[in-house]
C-alpha cells in the first residue's frame, strides 16, 4: 500500500508539470508533496518526508494567497474589427479550437469585450445582443488565468450592466464538452428540444 502512495506521489508530481495554469499546478503539487510526506515518514525516508512537508506547507501558503487576493476584474468595450483582438485570436487560435470549434473570427458582433484581470488582457467575450437575448459566441480565457474567476466576473458582476440595458438572459449553443463543463459550473441550465442543445442562465 505505502508503494501505491509512492507511485500516485510521483504521478501528481509530475502531472503538475503539465499545466499553464497555476491554481492546477498548485493543487497537483499539493497532492503529490502530500503523498510524498506520508510516504517518506512512513518509510522511515525522513529527508524526503522532511522535504516535501515543507512543499506542502509552500503550497498550501500559495493557494490561500491565490484565493483570498483581492483582485481587479474589468471589461473593455471595443469594436469588432479591433487589431488588438484580431491579433489576439489569431494568437490563440488554435487553443479557441479546442472549446468554440466553429468559430469564425472574421463574424461581426455587436457585444466585443477584453476582459481585463489586473489590468492584463486574460479573456475576451463575444457574443450577439438582440431582443432581450445576449447570445454567446466566444467566452474564452487564456489558460493561466483558467480558474473561473472571470467567468464568475462575467456571469454575476457584469451581467447587471445588461440587465440595465434591458437584457434578460444569457444564451450559448453547446459548442464542446469542456465549454459545456465551465458553462454548468457557472449556473447554465441545459436545455434541450429534440437534438438542439443550449445553454441558459437568466440575468438577475
Amino acid at each position: 500500500m505505502i508503494e501505491i502512495i509512492g507511485y500516485l506521489g510521483s504521478f501528481f508530481v509530475a502531472a503538475a508539470m503539465l499545466f499553464n495554469s497555476i491554481i492546477r499546478l498548485r493543487w497537483l503539487s499539493l497532492t503529490g508533496s502530500t503523498l510524498f510526506t506520508i510516504y517518506g515518514f512512513t518509510i522511515g525516508a525522513y529527508p524526503v518526508g522532511a522535504v516535501n512537508a515543507f512543499i506542502m506547507i509552500i503550497n498550501i501558503i500559495y493557494l490561500a494567497k491565490i484565493y483570498t487576493k483581492k483582485e481587479d476584474f474589468r471589461t473593455l468595450e471595443i469594436k469588432h474589427d479591433n487589431k488588438y483582438l484580431l491579433d489576439f485570436l489569431e494568437f490563440h487560435k488554435q487553443d479557441i479550437k479546442k472549446f468554440f470549434p466553429s468559430f469564425n473570427s472574421a463574424t461581426p458582433y455587436n457585444v466585443s469585450l477584453l476582459v481585463m484581470r489586473n489590468m492584463q488582457v486574460a479573456g475576451v467575450f463575444l457574443a450577439e445582443a438582440k431582443n432581450d437575448k445576449v447570445i454567446i459566441k466566444l467566452d474564452y480565457v487564456t489558460p493561466e488565468y483558467r480558474d473561473y474567476k472571470l467567468g464568475t466576473y462575467i456571469y454575476n458582476n457584469y451581467q447587471v450592466q445588461l440587465k440595465s440595458q434591458g437584457y434578460k438572459k444569457f444564451i450559448s449553443d453547446s459548442y464542446s464538452n469542456s465549454n459545456d463543463k465551465y458553462l454548468k459550473r457557472l449556473g447554465f441550465k441545459k436545455v434541450k428540444e429534440g437534438e438542439i442543445i443550449t445553454f441558459v442562465k437568466i440575468i438577475t
